[in-house]
């Protein structure tokens, strides 16, 4: 896996990366679920993405660029929608889970990415219309500008675990969207967690300091984006994941 990781960046920015991933030893803790929306305007390799600057005072993956993402809340599982996942993603998540997998969980995790890319990016996923109505606060605006979260348009593309031992630790699933489906667009985002917002094509955003993790996503998905440039569910995905001393890339 080091030689994958190393490709496209410089040792000692590899180096950097994997120290503001938090690899600072500490208690262990089990991962928390989370989800990561990458946004493709454009068509296979050659298509942009969306991506922003992690503020300097975070304590994980500070100063870094990555997609929008964060861990699963626990209302976002209850959240209503226009529609349902590709039911072969969802099994394929509810099938991967860790500890009591349940469907729920499964769907929380595709809401949490569209909520997370609100917070951070200012963009509301989703179709207009549709009587959408959440009390939740971190809701409120999809309801107030009339816009009904989607889920059928999001593909799975990785899944990694933060090592034991890091000051963080997540069980994240990386989903993809075409931008098409940005139904609004704010002029102010509701959190300052993301700077430098910027969409990019994949040599441009290799360049810069990215955490290994989004370096190897990003390189797979260009890889896929050559064959596969519907992003196919059934399509097997990297899972990233350490076990024992051994970083591995299972298929699941």
């Amino acid at each position: 896996m080091t030689d994958t990781l190393t490709n496209g960046m410089s040792k000692d920015a590899v180096e950097r990366a994997a120290v503001f991933d938090g690899s600072k030893r500490s208690a262990n803790m089990p991962p928390r679920d989370a989800s990561t929306l990458i946004i493709l305007d454009g068509e296979g390799p050659d298509a942009k993405m969306l991506m922003g600057r992690r503020h300097e005072n975070h304590k994980f993956m500070p100063g870094l660029f990555v997609f929008p993402g964060g861990r699963v809340d626990r209302s976002d599982g209850s959240i209503p929608s226009a529609d349902q996942l590709n039911p072969i993603i969802e099994d394929k998540i509810f099938n991967t889970l860790r500890a009591k997998p349940t469907r729920r969980r499964a769907r929380a995790l595709a809401l949490a990415a569209i909520r997370e890319t609100y917070e951070e990016a200012g963009i509301l996923l989703g179709e207009r219309g549709g009587g959408f109505n959440a009390t939740h606060k971190d809701w409120q605006a999809f309801s107030q500008l009339g816009v009904t979260p989607t889920l059928s348009p999001l593909r799975l593309v990785a899944r990694a675990i933060t090592p034991p031992g890091r000051t963080r630790r997540f069980d994240a699933w990386f989903f993809v969207t075409k931008a098409e489906h940005i139904a609004q667009t704010l002029d102010e985002r509701p959190t300052d967690e993301l700077q430098d917002l910027h969409w990019l094509k994949f040599e441009d955003a290799l360049q810069l300091e990215l955490p290994v993790i989004t370096v190897t996503v990003l390189k797979d998905l260009q890889k896929r984006l050559k064959t596969d440039p519907t992003l196919e569910p059934s399509t097997k995905m990297p899972f990233y994941h350490l076990k024992g001393k051994n970083f591995l890339r299972d298929l699941i």
